[in-house]
């Protein structure tokens, strides 16, 4: 198959020692670990901030919608933007208008939020950024490290701690202080996040032919998108999984487990899952088969006890174990797929093709979650939620069905 013998992007030879925790991936690290908990704050804050100046619950649901649609709708175009101007570039442009976003936000509720439409506009502004900074986040990992796999373990894992950490310091700092503190911080994070990303030192990025347009540049992006089977097959199988698996699985998953033990042992639940993503992103940093997908899909034969533990009733420790399993099975698809997307595409056009696969990894799990109250409405919240089980145990057999998924081999040993 003509995609198995695509070439990674260079690496820059000052980076063979060590294969890791180099200079640049200490920066990049950096740069992501404070960029990701500023993320994760983000929604907590603006809530809590919400709430507390006495505004309705739906204003909180029309800022998240604000947040989240411009990611949506933008982040094909910040693959092509980061193709033309370098990813860097526009991951510091974005750093540094998150920056500006969350100084702005800071003082709208110092001052108390009196118009709606200035912190939704804000939210906006933000969630374009995301859409800017993400397609480099994936195209920076290979030119900082040359360990992929590795750097993607280590990396995941700083998300999965930022996950745990962020809500709870923005609900601690919400609560006790303002609101506007929490934004303060995130500001400083950004401008450390900035400043780590400037003083990288990158070898030679490629870059798309010049005098393309910026709709070339996407419709080539699409090309080689269709041209790796093992890419558009996973992201196929995936948007299934969004919509009958993961989608519904949050919502029903609270409104079974709060009544039935309480808010705290949900929260608790939440943390373990967590704390298994942190594992998994652990055990992929040292385990490294030579068919990625096909290890990483054998690990996502874990996730299904999450929502069977529900369904069987299961005493909260027992609950809490199998929600462990499941976070670290996750997250290590979550690597193996991460590292085979940078190793496997060409460097001049990985951000277009990240972001072709981002838009269809998220696309429909909003749907997902939007049919959860109509379908345990229908079948009942434990059928939904078996039937999702079934469905996440149908990914794992069509994943390994799929030859060009299942014969993907490694590339250069990473």
């Amino acid at each position: 198959m003509p995609e198995l013998r695509s070439a990674p992007a260079p690496v820059d030879p000052a980076l063979r020692s060590p294969a890791i925790w180099s200079r640049n991936f200490r920066l990049y690290f950096t740069a992501r670990s404070s960029g990701l908990l500023s993320d994760a704050m983000l929604p907590v804050a603006v809530s809590a901030g919400l709430i507390g100046a006495g505004h309705p619950l739906g204003s909180v649901g029309y800022a998240m919608a604000f947040l989240m649609a411009p990611f949506a709708g933008l982040v094909l175009l910040g693959g092509v933007l980061a193709d033309r101007f370098t990813a860097r570039r526009l991951m510091i442009t974005a750093d540094l208008v998150n920056l500006v976003t969350r100084i702005l936000m800071a003082v709208l509720f110092f001052h108390g939020v009196q118009q709606l439409w200035q912190l939704y506009g804000l939210l906006a502004l933000a969630g374009a950024a995301a859409a800017m900074f993400q397609p480099g986040a994936a195209s920076t990992v290979p030119l900082v490290a040359r360990d992929v796999q590795g750097a993607n373990g280590v990396l995941r894992t700083s998300e999965a701690l930022t996950t745990l950490l962020g809500p709870a310091v923005a609900g601690v700092l919400a609560g006790a202080a303002a609101t506007g503190w929490v934004m303060v911080i995130a500001a400083v994070a950004y401008g450390l996040s900035a400043g780590c990303l400037l003083t990288l030192r990158l070898g030679t990025v490629p870059a798309p032919p010049p005098g393309d347009s910026l709709w070339r540049n996407l419709v080539v992006g699409w090309r080689e998108f269709r041209s790796r089977s093992w890419m558009w097959g996973v992201i196929v199988i995936w948007m299934f999984y969004s919509v009958l698996c993961f989608g519904p699985l949050l919502p029903i998953a609270a409104g079974l487990i709060v009544p039935a033990h309480g808010s705290t042992a949900y929260g608790l639940l939440n943390g373990a899952f967590g704390a298994g993503t942190v594992a998994g992103g652990l055990i992929a940093i040292r385990v490294k088969p030579q068919r990625p997908l096909l290890g990483g899909a054998l690990g996502m034969l874990a996730f299904p006890l999450y929502p069977l533990a529900i369904v069987l009733g299961l005493p909260v420790p027992l609950l809490a174990l199998c929600f462990l399993v499941a976070g670290a099975g996750t997250t290590f698809w979550g690597v193996m797929w991460a590292t085979n997307v940078q190793t496997q595409v060409p460097g001049e056009v990985l951000n277009r093709i990240h972001a072709y696969e981002v838009a269809g990894s998220v696309c429909m799990a909003p749907v997902g979650a939007a049919l959860a109250g109509p379908a345990a409405a229908a079948f009942g919240p434990r059928a939904v939620l078996s039937a999702g089980a079934l469905v996440g145990l149908l990914v794992v057999a069509a994943l390994l069905l799929a030859r060009p998924i299942r014969e993907l081999r490694r590339i250069d040993g990473r």
